[in-house]
Formats: structure tokens, sequence, C-alpha cells
């Protein structure tokens, strides 16, 4: 299979972890997401490591403070060969964010609403519709905003897609395999569902990174997913 669209979240303690993790799953999968967690411990060097062995990071930082600091941080990120950075989809960040990266080859993701988020989450914040219908608010901004794509949820993605058709590129995490454990998300589908709903890539993080055997996780998840494509 040509195209591959798992991204491993890099959701570990250290560097060290994270090393360990990718030397294990090998070529596999290219495509790695790096977190607050593991940016935290290793800052900006475990990025430019994993850049270094050829692989593709996403650095999900979920930037949202003021437009300045947003864009100097961007531009920073940009400076680093980053291929997806995410902010929150909130319009003065977002153009501050397609201001600082200027014409840099980095991808802004923004993010609607955190796959952990349920109904009374949004209640507890102070709004009363249907998440779907802020997930749509948010995405259409998105891309007035200028940014190269949106993270939701899977069963977000049918009508996101419907909305925006082909070209923005469309992150889910939230995916889990048939009979896989949930964690903390509450809004999730199958590989298989993702795609067919229009996921561009699926990210992956707890199925893969504390299965007994990680490489072998991966292999089923792309046997999987090709099956769903035949």
């Amino acid at each position: 299979m040509n195209y591959n669209p798992i991204i491993i979240a890099l959701d570990v303690e250290t560097a060290a972890d994270a090393r360990a993790l990718v030397k294990r799953i090998g070529e596999r999968v290219g495509f790695y997401k790096v977190g607050l967690e593991l940016y935290t411990a290793a800052g900006p060097e475990i990025v430019r490591e994993l850049i270094d062995q050829g692989k593709e990071v996403f650095l999900d930082l979920k930037m949202y403070d003021i437009p300045e600091t947003v864009k100097r941080a961007v531009a920073q990120v940009a400076r680093t060969g980053v291929r997806f950075l995410t902010v929150h989809a909130v319009g003065s960040v977002m153009r501050a964010a397609v201001e600082g990266r200027a014409g840099a080859d980095l991808k802004l993701l923004a993010v609607t609403v955190l796959t952990s988020f349920g109904r009374e989450d949004m209640e507890e914040m102070g709004y009363q519709g249907e998440i779907a219908e802020l997930v749509g608010r948010r995405a259409r901004l998105a891309m007035e905003c200028g940014v190269d794509g949106i993270v939701a949820s899977p069963l977000e993605a049918a009508d996101l897609r419907r909305l925006f058709g082909p070209a923005p590129i469309l992150v889910t995490p939230g995916v889990r395999s048939p009979g896989a454990n949930r964690g903390d998300q509450k809004r999730v589908a199958t590989p298989a569902e993702a795609l067919r709903d229009g996921a561009s890539y699926l990210v992956i993080g707890r199925q893969v990174t504390r299965a007994p055997d990680p490489a072998a996780e991966v292999e089923r998840l792309l046997e999987e997913i090709a099956g769903a494509k035949n």
C-alpha cells in the first residue's frame, strides 16, 4: 500500500521512549505526532531528530495565545521542517499563524472540538447546540482564515467533506480498531469508517504505543485499512 494514512502519536514520557518506539515500528510508518507531553519533555530536539531520520512530524501544540505570540511561535516552528502544526480554530489565532508561517511549507491545522469532549463538556462551556454544528462553524472559519486543514473527530468527517470538498487536509484523532479500548476519547470510529467518511490521516496512539508488540499492531492496522479499501 503506497498511501499510508497512519500518524502514530508519540504520547510518551521521554525522548528515549520515543526513540525506542520509532525503532520498533521501523519503516511501517513514516509520520509521527509530537504532542505536549513529549515536546515538554524533549523539546525541539526530538522533532529535529525525527526529521533527520526522514520521518514526517505533526507537531500538535494546539497553539492558543495572543496573535503576536502565535505569529512568532509559528515562525519558529516553520524553520524546523515540521509538516503539520495545530492551532485552535479561533479567528485571531489562525490569522496570526498564517502570517507567521509566511512562505514556508508548514501546513496549519485548525483544532475544532477535542475528541475527548462530549455534550456535557459543551454545556459546561456554555454551548447549548450540537457538537457537529460547532465543528462545522469553526471549520468554516478556518477555511476563511486560510489554514490548510482541520482536526476533528471521525464522526464529523463526512459532514466536513460535504461542506468543503476534497481540498482541506482532514486529520482525525479518536480512531480505534473494533474492540480497542477507547481510553478518554468519546467521539471515536474505526480506521475503515474514518477513511470511508473522508479522513486524510488517522492519528493512532495507545492502540499501538501500549501494545505488547507495536510493530505487529501497526501491521494489523495496515491490513485492516487495506481490506477496507478493497
